[in-house]
């Protein structure tokens, strides 16, 4: 039972190493970002974050209801 305790901290010793060798080798190295909008290439295909999207949403929501009130 032990044995397989040590070997389960082992693998996982070695993934986190392997996960960290550009931040720990690597001067100002750092984790690259996860999200959306810091991607280039999800910007050039217009794929906004589900957070931005929905803001613009409630925007011309917004503005529309305020052009009814208007007419």
């Amino acid at each position: 039972m032990i044995e397989i305790f040590f070997i389960s901290v082992l693998i996982i010793a070695i993934a986190v190493i392997l996960l960290g060798v550009k931040v720990i080798i690597c001067k100002g190295g750092r984790f690259s970002s996860f999200h959306i909008h810091d991607s280039e290439a999800m910007r050039e295909r217009g794929i906004h974050c589900v957070i931005d999207q929905d803001r613009e949403e409630r925007m011309k929501k917004s503005l529309s209801s305020k052009q009814q009130k208007k007419a």
